[in-house]
């Protein structure tokens, strides 16, 4: 039991209050508003929603806003928000074949069918600051855009075509919902994608560096990258067909990794594959690589003890919310905790003392 402390409300109030003051900062600057955040802040929106688990990017904004640029402050308070919102029915699997793509490239084919598109990246900046931002400077106007009309279909596909890459199965079962039922081990892929999906980027990009630089025998490729948008369907019992009720932007990301093959399967090459709500590319490609990195056991590899393939330290470790919540716990009072370990220690402090007095008296 805790020793009391008195005024602990009307410090908490105050500290509430203080927040408050130092969010707001200098009031003769004007105030970020929800908008300038979801359209100027748009990749810590869209990392907001992903690890969130919750396609909002005006919530995702606002706890943008609240948290003071705390990203993971922002992902506990979306994630809390979304354990109050009711849920009255699902969606069909979004088809990605038929993403309206922004973004579209591939490590594997330079002439993929459709094109590579570019899109809206950093990979070809320079790094250097551009004071222009800090005088508000004008914005240089994009050259018109052109968007691949009609499904454009998945470049890894095509290695299919010589039987070169191995099939999907698609699974009859439903996939359990991370969202509303705890992480129980052994977890299917299914699962282990959507505990990668939810999980901290950084952690998750540490992860899939790590494979990389040999902590599993996982040389990878990127088979094809695509960001853009994707209808999102429900099925209306009512109408009996399915109607679309909105659009969402995903990222989606499929690596290409060498099998050396098994005593049933033939050499062939392996998938990696992330989804991420937004533009979410590095979160992306990490997720896709540690995917496969933990596919070891049914692929018939042998687990070269790498930290990537450890299911239970990756997918319970990447969850930066349970982290968080366990790490700043221990900033709370804990006085009684450490008044017993206190007097341990003074005990045992004691006890040497004693057994030092005749030694030393010899």
């Amino acid at each position: 039991m805790y020793v009391a402390v008195k005024g602990g409300e009307k410090a908490i109030d105050a500290a509430h209050a203080w927040l408050a003051e130092e969010r707001r900062g200098d009031v003769n600057v004007p105030e970020l508003s929800v908008d300038q955040i979801r359209e100027q802040m748009a990749l810590a929106v869209n990392r907001v929603m992903a690890e969130g688990s919750l396609y909002d990017p005006d919530l995702a904004a606002l706890a943008i806003k609240q948290a003071r640029g705390d990203l993971i402050e922002a992902i506990f308070l979306i994630r809390a928000y979304r354990t109050t919102l009711p849920r009255f029915g699902y969606t069909n699997p979004v088809e990605t074949e038929a993403m309206q793509c922004d973004r579209r490239i591939s490590a594997t084919f330079k002439d993929a069918p459709g094109g590579q598109v570019l899109g809206p990246t950093f990979d070809y900046t320079h790094r250097l600051l551009d004071f222009k931002l800090a005088a508000d400077g004008e914005v240089p106007e994009a050259p018109s855009r052109e968007t691949e009309a009609g499904p454009v279909p998945h470049i890894t596909e095509f290695l299919n075509q010589e039987g070169l890459i191995q099939n999907e199965v698609d699974s009859d079962t439903a996939p359990r919902d991370l969202t509303r039922e705890p992480l129980e081990l052994p977890a299917d892929r299914a699962l282990r994608l959507q505990s990668l999906t939810r999980g901290d980027e950084g952690f998750i990009l540490g992860m899939a560096y790590s494979t990389q630089r040999g902590y599993a025998r996982n040389h990878a490729f990127v088979g094809e990258l695509r960001i853009g948008t994707c209808a999102v369907e429900m099925d209306i019992p009512e109408l009996g067909f399915a109607v679309e009720i909105g659009e969402i932007e995903l990222t989606e990301c499929e690596t290409v990794n060498q099998f050396a093959g098994s005593k049933t399967e033939p050499p062939q090459f392996t998938r990696g594959y992330g989804l991420v709500f937004g533009q979410t590319e590095r979160k992306a490609i990490s997720m896709a690589l540690v995917d496969r990195a933990l596919r070891w056991k049914e692929m018939g590899e042998d687990n070269m003890g790498a930290p990537a393939q450890d299911e239970e330290f990756v997918l319970y470790h990447a969850d930066n919310i349970q982290a968080t919540g366990f790490l700043e716990h221990i900033k709370l009072p804990h006085y009684v905790d450490f008044q017993s370990e206190l007097e341990l220690v003074r005990k045992m402090r004691a006890e040497a003392q004693a057994q030092a007095m005749p030694e030393a008296a010899e």
